[in-house]
C-alpha cells in the first residue's frame, strides 16, 4: 500500500502508524472536513494465500465488520471515538474505520519510555479509575472486550485515558459469534493478560475484562505482568494454578487498599472476583493518594495537600532529576510551559469519573453534588475556560435535568454555550453537546416549537460536521422526532423515527437496545395514527428480535 491512498473517495492515507493482526492503521486526512483522523484498513491477504485460506479470510472480514459495528455503538469519554466505517469497492472492496487520532501513548509505550519501571502511584489510581469507568459503560452496553491490555490503552497528551481496539470484542447476547469466528478450542487475547477462563477456552462475561484489568493494574504498579516467565505456556499456567504476589511485596509503597483491589481482580474464579467495574470504580476512588511531605504551598486548594507529582513534574526545572516524588509547587497551565502536576490532574479525573459513574447508577442528586464540588476546584487549578472544567460543567447540566430542575438546567446550558462558543467555536461538538442539553430542557419545560427548533438546527449542524451515521447525530434527529410528536406532527414524527431506527440498524445492527429501542418508537408513531395493523406487525418482529437477544 503506497502513501497518500485514497479511501472511498475522501479518506487520504498518509502514514503508516501501526500494524496488528486484524490490520493496518494509517495517519490520514478527511478530505471532506479538512480533519485529521486514523483509519484502519483490513490488512490484504498475502499474495502466497493458500487456497484453503479462503475461508479464514472470510472469518476475518466478519471479525472487523463487527468491530466497526460495536465501536460506532460506544459513546463514552473513554472509548476511543468511530466517525465512520464501509468497504469501498473502488479498493477492490477494501474494508476501512474511521477514528480519530489519539495524541498519546499507549501504556505499553509509556511503560517502555519509562525503562519498564512501575510508574507513579497517583498514576496508576489515575489510570485505574479511568479504565474501570470505560469498562463499566461498555459492560453496561453488553459488550466485553476480550483483550484487555496495555497497547490497547492509551494515555493521550492530557493525561484522559481511552480503551480502543475492540477487534475481538463480542456482544454478549449474541453468543453465537464467538463460535463462528473463533472456532472450537481457539482462545483469543494476549497471554500476559488473558483470565483463566480464558485459556479454559470456557464462557466468558464481563469479568474476565475485570481479571485482565487486574493484570494491567499489576504491571503499572509493580513493572512486570503477575506472572512474567518468558514462556508463554509457564504464563498460561501461572495465570491457571499459582497466586500472585502481592504488589506490596514488591513496592511497599503501593496504598493497601490498591493492593488489595488487584489482588481481588487477579482471582482464579469469575465468582470471587468484583462483581462489576462500578465497584472497582467507587473503590479506587476512595483510595488515597500517597501523602507526601507538609501541607499544599499557598495559592493551592486544600484538596492538593495529599499529592504527588508524576515524573514529568519531578523532572521539571529544579524537581528531582531522580524522579523520585517531591512535592506539588505548581499548577498545570492550559497555554503550555509548565509541565502538569499529575496528582493533582489525577485527583480532578478521578472525582470526575466517580460523578460520571453515580449517574449512571440512577444516583443524580450525588452525582450533582459531585459536579458542583468539582467545578470551582477545575476552574482554580485549571481555569475556567479550560476542557475538563467546560466538561464538569457539562455534566451539572445533565444532572439538574435529571432531578427535575429543567429551569434550572436551561439556564445553566445557557451559559455554558456561551462559554463553549467562546473558547471552542460555535461549531465544536461540545458546544453543540450543550445545546441538545437546551433544547431537551426546553422541552422539559413543554416548550416544544422551541425544542423542535433547537433539534433541528443541531440536526443539520451535525451532519454537516460529524457525519449521518454518527451518534450525536442520530441523537439529534430522535430529539426531532420527539418534539414533532408533541407537537401533533405524527406523519413527520415517523419519519423521523424511522430515519433513527435505520440507522440504528446500520450501525449497530438489528438486535442492539439502541435499535430495539427505535423500532418501538416507529410503533408508537403508528398507533397515534391509527395504523393498528402496521404497528401491531412491527411489535411482533420486536418482540421475535428480542427473545434472540436473550
Amino acid at each position: 500500500m503506497t502513501d497518500t491512498r485514497l479511501i472511498q473517495g475522501r479518506y487520504r492515507l498518509i502514514e503508516l502508524i501501526g500494524r496488528g493482526g486484524m490490520g493496518e492503521v494509517w495517519r490520514s486526512l478527511d478530505e471532506s472536513l479538512g480533519r485529521r483522523i486514523a483509519v484502519k484498513v483490513l490488512k490484504p491477504a498475502g499474495a502466497g494465500q493458500h487456497r484453503d485460506e479462503k475461508s479464514f479470510t472470510g472469518v476475518i472480514r466478519e471479525r472487523f465488520r463487527r468491530e466497526a459495528r460495536v465501536a460506532a455503538g460506544l459513546q463514552h469519554r473513554g472509548i476511543t471515538v468511530v466517525h465512520d466505517f464501509g468497504e469501498d469497492p473502488g479498493n477492490g472492496g477494501l474494508l476501512y474505520l474511521v477514528m480519530e487520532l489519539l495524541d498519546g501513548d499507549n501504556l505499553s509505550q509509556v511503560l517502555r519510555d519509562n525503562g519498564h519501571q512501575a510508574l507513579p502511584v497517583a498514576e496508576v489510581l489515575d489510570i485505574a479509575v479511568q479504565t474501570a469507568a470505560a469498562l463499566a459503560y461498555t459492560h453496561d452496553q453488553g459488550i466485553v472486550h476480550r483483550d484487555l491490555k496495555p497497547a490497547n490503552i492509551v494515555r493521550l497528551a492530557d493525561g484522559s485515558v481511552k480503551i480502543c481496539d475492540f477487534g475481538i470484542a463480542r456482544l454478549a447476547h449474541d453468543i453465537g459469534f464467538t463460535a463462528r469466528v473463533s472456532g472450537p478450542g481457539v482462545a483469543m487475547g494476549t497471554p500476559h493478560y488473558m483470565s483463566p477462563e480464558q485459556i479454559a477456552g470456557s464462557g466468558l462475561d464481563h469479568r474476565s475484562d475485570l481479571y485482565s484489568l487486574g493484570c494491567v493494574l499489576y504491571e503499572l504498579a509493580t513493572g512486570a505482568p503477575p506472572f512474567d516467565t518468558g514462556d508463554a505456556w509457564s504464563i498460561l499456567i501461572g495465570h491457571r494454578d499459582t497466586e500472585p504476589v502481592p504488589p506490596r511485596e514488591h513496592r511497599p509503597d503501593v496504598p493497601e487498599d490498591l493492593d488489595r483491589i488487584i489482588l481481588d481482580l487477579l482471582a482464579k474464579q469469575p465468582e470471587e472476583r468484583p462483581a462489576d467495574a462500578h465497584e472497582i470504580v467507587d473503590r479506587l476512588t476512595r483510595t488515597p493518594a500517597p501523602a507526601a511531605g507538609p501541607p499544599a504551598p499557598a495559592g493551592l486548594p486544600a484538596w492538593s495537600a495529599d499529592m504527588t507529582p508524576g515524573p514529568l513534574a519531578a523532572r521539571r526545572p529544579g524537581g528531582d532529576p531522580s524522579g523520585a516524588y517531591t512535592r506539588l509547587t505548581t499548577v498545570w497551565t492550559p497555554a503550555g510551559g509548565t509541565p502538569a502536576a499529575d496528582g493533582l490532574l489525577a485527583d480532578l479525573r478521578r472525582r470526575h469519573e466517580a460523578g460520571l459513574d453515580q449517574g449512571r447508577q440512577g444516583r443524580w442528586g450525588d452525582a450533582l453534588a459531585t459536579f458542583e464540588e468539582l467545578v470551582p476546584d477545575c476552574a482554580t487549578a485549571l481555569g475556567a475556560g479550560h476542557p475538563s472544567t467546560l466538561a464538569a460543567r457539562y455534566e451539572i447540566g445533565i444532572c439538574l435535568g435529571r432531578t427535575g430542575r429543567a429551569a434550572d438546567a436551561l439556564e445553566h446550558y445557557g451559559q455554558l454555550i456561551a462559554d463553549r462558543a467562546r473558547h471552542s467555536g460555535p461549531h465544536h461538538p461540545e458546544t453543540l453537546r450543550a445545546r441538545h442539553g437546551l433544547g431537551v430542557s426546553l422541552g422539559r419545560l413543554g416548550r416544544w416549537a422551541e425544542a423542535l427548533h433547537t433539534a433541528q438546527e443541531v440536526c443539520d449542524e451535525r451532519e454537516r460536521t460529524l457525519g449521518p451515521d454518527h451518534d450525536d447525530t442520530i441523537v439529534s434527529r430522535r430529539e426531532t422526532a420527539v418534539a414533532l410528536g408533541w407537537l401533533g406532527r405524527w406523519p413527520d414524527a415517523l419519519n423521523g423515527y424511522r430515519e433513527v431506527a435505520r440507522a440504528r440498524e446500520r450501525t449497530l445492527g438489528p438486535r442492539h437496545p439502541d435499535t430495539l429501542a427505535a423500532l418501538g418508537d416507529e410503533a408508537h408513531c403508528l398507533e397515534q395514527l391509527g395504523r393498528e395493523a402496521e404497528a401491531r406487525e412491527l411489535r411482533q418482529r420486536l418482540t421475535s428480535r428480542q427473545a434472540l437477544t436473550r
